[in-house]
């Protein structure tokens, strides 16, 4: 099976969607949330640069058609933290 590809919203860098974070507007409540849900989506890359560049031009925002709540880019934050403890 072909593996599926996605874009990051930051960087255009294309991936196997693996290697990204989701974000997601869930579609009857509207709400922001990580990784899971139906409705429109985005995603990416688990980089400070990245995540950096999307909080300061609204990309997730506009991309999503929503206003991203700050708590959505604190987790966003953790998930580096962690991810570079890890290594």
């Amino acid at each position: 099976m072909k593996p599926n590809y996605r874009r990051c919203i930051s960087c255009y860098k294309i991936a196997p969607k693996a290697s990204f974070w989701r974000v997601v507007r869930v579609y009857l409540s509207h709400q922001i949330q990580l990784d899971s849900g139906m409705g429109r989506s985005v995603y990416i890359c688990p980089q400070a640069d990245c995540l950096k560049k999307a909080r300061h031009k609204n990309r997730l925002g506009r991309a999503l058609k929503a206003n991203v709540p700050e708590q959505i880019y604190q987790q966003l934050q953790e998930r580096l933290v962690t991810s570079a403890n890890k290594t």
